[in-house]
């Protein structure tokens, strides 16, 4: 007998430990992941939309009648609402068009907080709801699982990197090694396996690379490897991008504290007013307002009223556009701008991980960034659906359905090696990953137990 037909079934076996490596632990990940990425998936696409479902669904609120008269003073606008509300303005957000309300912000005396809208043509107050109350921003919390507890976004590194897994192992499962059917066709029909088998393929080569794009770019919101690396984008400059100069007094006060920022800002300090004796008088909403427009903020931007008399007017933009992203803060009584961060101003990091976040969030390139979003959500929920309906149509009665485990158990080192990589580089993934290679140790040493006896 040759050399090469001994070699040849060697080979092979080798093949197929190393397919049933990667399988078994593409079905662990899938395990981990899929419940998750239905639910990213739902509530990703409806974000996606979320200024036009607000709009619609809160429109007796948001929306008013569009009319040639003249708005009426932003303080007067507040004032109307303070007279509906009672506690303190905190930040005033201007109508983005003419058929916008105005939005101010109120805290009230037990600590809670309220959104006041009002119809900039007269004053009128439209309604309210509780600050950050729309049904798009329950949505964002459940999308980002911040509605669950702070802790709970730690899982957001975990499913992000978990998920990276999943693409990269389906990748080697779909290469097709000489076959045809099932690499970018589906065989048969509904109700047979092979047609969950070859639309689940598919489906994952059409958006996997999406899957992956979407969990590289969602990462930075993730509580500790995010945390990191937005220190390493922005240095130690108060929280600001390095290169930025920060020439101006501090306050302890973090942006993010005050109003919903970009990534690259939320650690970004806020400047302070300086109170001379015999300095003039606050300039007031009107005069802040009237400056902003000035500067050219983007329709839509924010007020943040000042805390106290060191407190500063901060105008944040964060429009569709990147380069038109702005935070300027003005001091209360000159009415100087003290800081003015753009987009231009970030890092080269954190300009890279700001577009990725906003390509991320449907708004880099409008409607075609939407609906291309959209459809890679539903095809993401298509690919869950199919891998259930594979996985319940295999498995055992009364038993999960592991893959097999490799003859050599050799081949699973190797796959453990490589999976160590990234996380190495993802430390809470690294740590789950060895949790679930201490669960398999235990499930394969129970399974072959198992066959001893029945032996």
């Amino acid at each position: 007998m040759s050399n090469a037909s001994i070699s040849c079934p060697s080979l092979r076996q080798r093949a197929q430990d190393r397919y049933r490596a990667v399988w078994r632990w593409h079905f662990y990940a899938g395990l981990i992941v899929l419940p998750f990425l239905i639910s990213l998936a739902i509530t990703g696409a409806l974000y996606l939309f979320h200024d036009d479902i607000d709009r619609w669904w809160h429109a007796d609120l948001m929306t008013v009648e569009a009319r040639e008269t003249a708005m009426v003073d932003p303080s007067v606008q507040r004032d109307a609402a303070l007279a509906a509300v009672d506690g303190e303005a905190f930040r005033y957000v201007p109508p983005a068009g003419e058929t916008f309300a105005a939005e101010v912000d109120v805290s009230r005396p037990d600590g809670s907080r309220v959104a006041v809208f009002v119809d900039p043509h007269d004053g009128e107050v439209t309604g309210q709801m509780p600050y950050r109350g729309t049904v798009m921003w329950w949505v964002r919390q459940l999308h980002s699982l911040s509605l669950f507890g702070d802790n709970a976004s730690l899982l957001i590194e975990i499913v992000g990197g978990w998920s990276i897994l999943l693409v990269l192992t389906g990748l080697y499962l779909w290469w097709p090694r000489g076959r045809r059917g099932g690499v970018v066709t589906v065989r048969a029909r509904p109700g047979k396996r092979v047609f969950w088998r070859d639309l689940h393929a598919v489906t994952g080569l059409f958006v996997g690379g999406v899957i992956l794009f979407l969990a590289v770019t969602g990462m930075p919101w993730s509580a500790l490897w995010g945390s990191k690396v937005n220190e390493l984008a922005n240095g130690h400059n108060f929280g600001y991008p390095d290169g930025v100069r920060v020439n101006v007094p501090m306050s302890d006060e973090r942006l993010a504290e005050r109003e919903a920022t970009t990534w690259s800002l939320e650690q970004a300090q806020l400047p302070i007013s300086e109170v001379n004796a015999g300095a003039a008088a606050p300039i007031g909403l009107d005069r802040a307002v009237a400056i902003f427009d000035e500067l050219g903020l983007a329709p839509g931007y924010a007020v943040n009223l000042p805390a106290g008399p060191t407190g500063v007017y901060t105008g944040s933009a964060y429009p569709d556009d990147l380069s038109r992203q702005r935070v300027v803060h003005l001091d209360q009584y000159r009415g100087e701008a003290l800081l003015d961060m753009r987009y231009a101003d970030y890092g080269p990091l954190g300009r890279g991980l700001e577009w990725g976040i906003n390509v991320h969030l449907g708004q880099q390139y409008g409607l075609a960034n939407k609906l291309i979003l959209a459809l890679a959500c539903a095809g993401i929920v298509l690919l869950c659906v199919s891998a259930a309906v594979m996985w319940w149509t295999r498995r055992p009665t009364g038993r999960l359905g592991v893959p097999p485990t490799p003859s050599d158990p050799r081949r699973l080192r190797g796959v453990l090696a490589l999976l160590a990589i990234g996380g190495a580089i993802f430390p809470l993934v690294g740590a789950s990953l060895i949790l679930m290679a201490a669960v398999d140790a235990l499930v394969r040493r129970r399974t072959a137990a198992r066959r001893a006896v029945s032996v």
